[in-house]
């Protein structure tokens, strides 16, 4: 019994002690899952810690590092952020500029332009000295990398930054230091000089074309002072950030636009004409006349006038900058279509007129000489120079050829056929006016200079006596050749004719000119008698003859009655009439083109026929008026033969101009080799 009891007690301390281990077991499994719970959260905090460290130890290690360098590294930090910090205060400057800069210029020039010039300051200072205080910056880096005073990261964090600082001290990148606010400034002051420009060019009132040439006063400068001193300020602030060239090219574009405007009122399209848009200098004579006066205007009051604005605009710039300008102007403008077009006349095919008309285009060069010579004398106007010397060599060697060769041309007509009507020859009444033109007062001291220069090229001397020489031997060529014509001639009535109208040409033509002062008073002479006695034997051998069918003989003292009378009359009367209507038909084709000259012809021819046949139709008329055939014998009244004899020789409509703008008549190359290779167009 006690050993039962015994043994439930030691069992009851078995239960105990396995309560006791339970109880001991489930804290243990709870603390364990405290911990792990602990232990999870305090995995974050250590990582944090782990993140922090580096920091913390970079905070610490200035503490670690020497005292020396510690000390050293306070004024290297000190001398880098003084210029670093005055940059950025520079740079706050100059984004309180942008309002300033981004306004419109014409509302306050001159105070835009002070603004400008600040900012080109702070640029300087920005540019001088970023660089300074990058280096420095660059120094105290190297030093805390150098003493280990710094995190890695954060030195090489500032080693990015200042990479990119110095690549902006490039000259490239550098005007991206204000971000591009200068360029915007600048942008606006060409804008306000455009405007400046276009607003006050205004094109020159044209005169009307009687008075052109007349204006002896150069134009004045066409922009008020005023706005040429804003030009001149805008000017100097494009130059100093070399900004000039777009400004050069607005001043050339809107200047020659202005030109050429002024020019447009002048009608000049003739001088875009080409060498194929016409046969010879006749077609376009009217045009060169003009060319000349509108020449001399262009370059005295229109291109005199950009050149002395050019100078005022630009003279601070130096010679080279506004020469430059006015050279372009003067091109753009229209100086090289004039010297075109002189060209063009020299290329034209050769002809007498063409002498005169480059003797026309030399005197107006030569007139503005001086003129060209001091605008256009510059380097920068070559091209120009150039253009002209060619013209005027052209204009020289063209008229000296021509006027040489005129001799030569003229005794080549002599081959040709004389004119069929009696008339002066094209050739005759040409060259006597073209010599009285050529020894006049207007076009022989030019004549002269032209041949002067000419010779000189060949290292010949010029007299003016071989001048005259030639002319007068031209005149004696047309001598020979109306003597050679004469006789060519098989009707000896119409060589009379020819003759008369000829040497009454002459005559004419050449008294009181200067040709005719060197030919003397026995040369007029001869030519008046010869005149007198050509036009006497032509009256004597055609119309002189008439009256001789109208004889009174056998009807005065005729005693076979009236029949016979009337027969003998009618008889008389019809050879009178036959031989009238031959004659009259003939020469009713000849021409005596000399008004005064053909007047006194017909008077004579009348007074040759018509009292005669008056007296005779008087005295006998009534015999064959009574005929019932009447009209076949009293063909003509004395009203009606007076009438038809006065309108003898007339010319032809249109045939006989003057000789300006004269066209040779084509049986000129009858029989003649063509050449129109060495000159004229005279044949």
């Amino acid at each position: 019994m006690a050993e039962s009891v015994k043994s439930d007690g030691k069992g009851d301390d078995r239960i105990e002690n396995l309560i006791a281990a339970r109880k001991s077991l489930k804290l243990s499994l709870e603390k364990s899952k405290s911990l792990g719970l602990a232990l999870k959260k305090a995995g974050p905090i250590l990582d944090e810690m782990k993140q922090r460290l580096p920091s913390l130890e970079a905070a610490v290690r200035p503490i670690r590092a020497d005292k020396e360098a510690l000390v050293a590294a306070g004024g290297h930090i000190n001398r880098a952020i003084g210029p670093a910090a005055a940059v950025l205060k520079v740079f706050d400057a100059v984004h309180g500029l942008e309002k300033s800069l981004l306004s419109d210029p014409r509302n306050d020039l001159p105070g835009y332009l002070s603004v400008i010039k600040r900012l080109e300051e702070a640029l300087r200072f920005l540019g001088d000295n970023c660089g300074l205080a990058i280096q420095w910056l660059e120094d105290i880096v190297e030093y805390l990398e150098d003493n280990v005073m710094a995190d890695e990261r954060h030195l090489l964090n500032l080693k990015k930054s200042l990479k990119g600082l110095r690549e902006l001290q490039s000259d490239d990148e550098r005007a991206h230091l204000d971000g591009g606010l200068l360029n915007a400034a600048l942008d606006k002051l060409e804008g306000e000089f455009w405007r400046l420009l276009t607003e006050h060019s205004v094109p020159l009132p044209m005169p009307s074309s009687s008075t052109l040439g007349e204006q002896a006063v150069i134009a004045p400068s066409q922009l008020p002072v005023s706005v040429i001193h804003k030009l001149q300020a805008i000017l100097g602030r494009l130059r100093t950030n070399n900004r000039l060239e777009k400004c050069i090219s607005i001043y050339v574009e809107v200047r020659s636009s202005n030109v050429r405007a002024s020019l447009q009122a002048l009608d000049l399209d003739y001088l875009e004409i080409s060498i194929a848009e016409f046969n010879d200098v006749q077609s376009i004579e009217g045009y060169i006349a003009q060319w000349g006066k509108h020449l001399e205007f262009a370059v005295k009051h229109l291109f005199e006038a950009e050149y002395k604005l050019c100078n005022d605009v630009f003279e601070r710039l130096g010679l080279d900058v506004w020469m430059g300008c006015f050279s372009k102007i003067a091109a753009q403008a229209g100086i090289l279509a004039f010297l075109q077009f002189g060209k063009t006349v020299t290329e034209s095919k050769k002809d007498p007129i063409k002498l005169l008309k480059l003797l026309d285009i030399f005197a107006s060069l030569n007139k503005l000489r001086l003129d060209f010579n001091r605008l256009f004398g510059g380097a920068a106007c070559i091209e120009i120079q150039n253009l002209t010397r060619d013209l005027i060599r052209r204009v020289i060697d063209g008229a000296a050829e021509i006027f040489w060769e005129l001799l030569v041309q003229v005794e080549l007509q002599r081959q040709i056929p004389p004119p069929l009507d009696g008339n002066v020859p094209i050739l005759v009444s040409i060259i006597t006016e073209y010599c009285n033109k050529l020894l006049g007062d207007n076009y022989k001291p030019i004549l002269s200079q032209v041949l002067v220069i000419h010779r000189s090229w060949k290292h010949e001397k010029f007299q003016e006596r071989i001048l005259v020489g030639e002319v007068l031997n031209i005149i004696k060529a047309i001598e020979l050749n109306l003597e050679t014509w004469t006789k060519a001639y098989e009707d000896t009535i119409l060589a009379n004719l020819f003759a008369m109208n000829n040497h009454y040409h002459l005559y004419k033509h050449l008294k009181g000119t200067k040709v005719g002062d060197l030919l003397g008073d026995s040369w007029f002479k001869e030519h008046e008698q010869f005149k007198d006695f050509y036009a006497a034997i032509f009256l004597r051998d055609s119309w002189g003859k008439l009256p001789g069918h109208l004889s009174r003989e056998g009807l005065i003292l005729f005693s076979g009655g009236r029949a016979t009378a009337r027969d003998l009359v009618k008889k008389r009367l019809k050879t009178f009439n036959e031989a009238f209507d031959e004659m009259y038909k003939k020469q009713s084709s000849w021409v005596v083109p000399d008004r005064d000259l053909r007047e006194k012809i017909c008077q004579q021819i009348v007074q040759a026929i018509v009292p005669i046949y008056r007296s005779y139709m008087q005295n006998y008329g009534p015999l064959v008026e009574q005929d019932g055939s009447s009209n076949k014998y009293a063909k003509y009244s004395v009203q009606a033969l007076e009438q038809m004899l006065s309108s003898l020789f007339l010319p032809k409509p249109g045939r006989y101009a003057s000789f300006k703008g004269r066209q040779l008549s084509d049986k000129f190359n009858n029989g003649v080799a063509d050449l129109r290779r060495t000159t004229s167009a005279l044949v």
